[in-house]
């Protein structure tokens, strides 16, 4: 007998200990790859707060300018190892929360969800070198926030969340990856090769919010007009990586308008 997709998948999505958590999704997702699931679409999908680290509002955060010291490095490897773990939990959420959808839409964020573990596993080994851990440091919740206001509506999950918010991490890593390399500790060898992966795999998963964004729109819908819908999340950097975007499937005229609404007003 199959087991239940959306059942097993809740109990990992919730799942309280992070590397248990990981543990159970490699186990779930091979299985999900030898088609040992069933999709029951009449399941309730829950949604309640999701967070393993301490919170703090944005403005309250303290960010090192350049990584001058070992703690120092470590908050900025702590804010990025934030943002891969919150995109774990958006894509199983995405495979959870959303029914009867192409196969390919399971799998597509499936494949994003072991990805993100995989950059989230590279930054906590880096994190273990210099004496600490995920937790260790107070984050933000911008994407869980922007994970609840888009749960009843698949456009806009993955227009604000995989097109948007993943977007705003291609304009953000060469950055994060320069200034990681003011540091002279022997661990900066690895942060090349670590961001390099991260920006790869992160274009093809804004390349996949980009598809099943098209996909669930309505005619009517237009992108600019989403994120003015939801302007508490500004989903462009000051200087963004327009060649990684424009693989990722944004077009010129389009990062053109982006830009003029965010960056010229």
């Amino acid at each position: 007998m199959k087991r239940n997709f959306f059942i097993d998948l809740e109990s990992i999505l919730y799942n309280k200990d992070i590397f248990q958590k990981i543990q159970k999704f490699e186990i779930f997702y091979e299985n999900f790859k030898l088609n040992l699931f069933e999709f029951d679409h009449s399941h309730k999908a829950i949604i309640k707060e999701n967070s393993q680290v301490k919170i703090l509002h944005p403005m309250k955060i303290r960010r090192p300018k350049e990584a001058n010291s070992v703690l120092s490095l470590a908050k900025i490897l702590h804010s990025v190892a934030h943002i891969e773990y919150s995109a774990i939990n958006l894509a199983l959420d995405a495979s959870y929360r959303f029914k009867n959808l192409p196969l390919q839409f399971y799998q597509d964020w499936l494949e994003v969800a072991d990805e993100e573990i995989k950059h989230f596993l590279l930054l906590e080994k880096a994190l273990n070198e210099l004496g600490f851990k995920y937790g260790d440091f107070y984050a933000h919740d911008n994407l869980e926030k922007a994970l609840f206001l888009t749960k009843d509506n698949l456009a806009h999950r993955m227009g604000i969340v995989h097109r948007g918010l993943e977007a705003k991490g291609l304009d953000a890593n060469p950055f994060v990856l320069e200034k990681l390399n003011t540091t002279n500790h022997p661990i900066k060898s690895l942060f090349k090769e670590i961001f390099n992966v991260i920006l790869n795999d992160e274009i093809k998963h804004v390349s996949k919010g980009n598809f099943w964004w098209n996909y669930a729109k309505d005619e009517k819908d237009n992108y600019l007009k989403l994120c003015k819908k939801y302007k508490e999340f500004n989903l462009l950097g000051k200087i963004y990586n327009k060649d990684a975007r424009i693989q990722a499937g944004f077009s010129e005229n389009e990062l053109q308008e982006l830009d003029d609404f965010y960056n010229k007003n």
